[in-house]
């Protein structure tokens, strides 16, 4: 077994050593299973635990003061399950795996994507504060009146783009774009695992690039592949269909990393950053923000 993890595309973090053990051990967690989805689910829950990353526990604040968690999964028969905007669900992942492997859907949710995880057992109702999300949320004035009074008070808050495709500053958070991931090979088989709570301050309801098929995650016969990064970019460029694309055009896994996060600068302007393994069971990782930390480990 295979696994590579990521613990998000962004800035260069404050500690990084506590945050590399982390990773480490998910990607220890996922090589000590037999199956790729069991590997990558694994893998993707010791990071949600963590509040060092933006995925279940210390997750992003949308702008009425909720946590709700996004991820989705896909496997290389392209079998794939996603959910979005989940109030207090720490492992956003075991539900994405529910809908693949229980419902003839793909993707649900909200409260229903909630209340289908309570009704199969997943936990729910989870406490995802952390005391650093505590503390940032409260030194600030939110209003309570209103979707539209959010809107225009997050317009001076949350980091927007320029029409050139640059971040204009906004208060943001350094842990905006520490989405999680993870991508398994067995030797036969691929799958690939994306989880976030978000952005910072987004407006409430927001779903980003992540529980999108094709853009935080997709998994094919060639490769299966797990982004990160400037979320709404993520998904105009389908950036993870970009990496297996290339793959299925002969590249391996670093080439294709290389190379799609290369046309996303230049198409997008923003930063983010992907892993992926081949079906050759060749690794690649690429990135263009100041920092992207990953692990890998193999049985």
């Amino acid at each position: 077994m295979q696994v590579i993890v990521h613990g998000g595309a962004g800035g260069k973090p404050d500690e990084p050593e506590p945050r590399q053990a982390v990773l480490d051990e998910a990607a220890a967690a996922g090589t000590a299973t037999d199956h790729v989805v069991d590997a990558v689910e694994a893998a993707v829950h010791v990071l949600e635990s963590s509040p060092r990353f933006n995925a279940g526990v210390g997750s992003a604040v949308q702008s009425d003061g909720r946590i709700r968690t996004d991820a989705g999964i896909m496997t290389d028969d392209r079998a794939v399950g996603a959910a979005c905007s989940m109030p207090d669900v720490e492992h956003a992942v075991s539900v994405a795996r529910l809908v693949m492997e229980e419902t003839p859907h793909g993707f649900i949710s909200g409260e229903h994507a909630v209340s289908l995880a309570a009704a199969s057992g997943i936990e729910t109702g989870v406490d995802l504060w952390s005391e650093r999300t505590r503390e940032k949320w409260d030194a600030l004035e939110a209003p309570t009146d209103g979707p539209l009074a959010q809107l225009e008070w997050i317009r001076g808050q949350y980091g927007r783009t320029d029409p050139d495709g640059r971040d204009e500053d906004g208060v943001g958070d350094e842990h905006d774009h520490d989405t999680v991931g993870a991508v398994a090979f067995d030797g036969e088989h691929l799958a690939a695992a994306t989880s976030t709570g978000g952005r910072w301050l987004a407006l409430a309801g927001r779903v980003g690039d992540v529980p999108q098929v094709g853009s935080g995650f997709y998994c094919c016969p060639a490769a299966g592949v797990s982004a990160t990064g400037a979320g709404e970019d993520i998904a105009r460029v389908t950036l993870s269909r970009r990496v297996a694309r290339h793959v299925e055009r002969g590249l391996d896994a670093q080439a294709a990393t290389d190379l799609a996060i290369e046309e996303f600068g230049e198409l997008t302007g923003s930063s983010a950053g992907v892993i992926a393994i081949d079906s050759q069971g060749r690794i690649g990782s690429a990135y263009n923000s100041d920092g992207m930390q990953t692990a890998r480990a193999s049985r």
